[in-house]
């Protein structure tokens, strides 16, 4: 395990990084691809990631294999392949449609604080997932997630809050996740023994 960098973002080997930016404490795991996309603090992703056009909240926990943000094809026109707006590729005479692929970049994905996206899940373009919410392995989200929900399945659908309701109203008014560095490494033994119920009791 790297030590990570309060300035630097550890970036593994053979990552593909495009337009995008990270924050502190950021890893993102070998051989993936990160393209206009933004990695707040804290958040990592693991090996083989492809994300797009995604805001990674603070905390962030991607797992491997995963796919955020991916982009669409004109299925709605005639043809849906390449040639449409990489037209350059193909042609000589022909420019590639940058209509097309600024209005891809604009629909944008966003992970909250604390998510957890379990490996091999997809999450589609304009889906919001809210803090503390869990994907499990192999869904594929197409609607917005609330905080703290579990969703599984193809599609995904709700499983369970992670905590009853006050718990996690009392989590958000917390919002550990906005506290600063040496405050989370006080906190850190309460992290690591205190259930929930336990550790919004002592900090609320």
């Amino acid at each position: 395990m790297p030590k990570l960098s309060p300035t630097d973002p550890y970036i593994h080997p053979e990552c593909t990084i495009a337009g995008s930016t990270f924050g502190a404490y950021v890893e993102i795991g070998h051989g993936s691809r990160v393209l206009n996309s933004t990695f707040e603090d804290y958040a990592y992703c693991d090996r083989y990631a492809d994300i797009a056009n995604t805001t990674v909240g603070r905390f962030s926990n991607i797992a491997a294999f995963t796919r955020i943000g991916p982009t669409d094809h004109p299925y709605r026109n005639a043809a849906q392949h390449h040639f449409l707006y990489r037209s350059s590729y193909y042609f000589e005479d022909a420019e590639d449609d940058q209509r097309f692929f600024e209005h891809r970049a604009s629909r944008r994905s966003t992970l909250g604080a604390d998510c957890w996206v379990g490996h091999g899940a997809i999450i589609k373009p304009e889906v919001t997932i809210g803090t503390g919410a869990v994907i499990a392995s192999g869904a594929v989200v197409t609607r917005d997630v609330a905080p703290f929900m579990i969703m599984a399945g193809v599609p995904a659908k709700p499983v369970k809050m992670r905590f009853d309701q006050s718990v996690a109203d009392a989590l958000q008014e917390i919002a550990w996740w906005d506290w600063p560095h040496d405050r989370l490494r006080t906190a850190l033994e309460d992290f690591r023994t205190m259930r929930a119920e336990a550790f919004v009791e002592k900090y609320r």
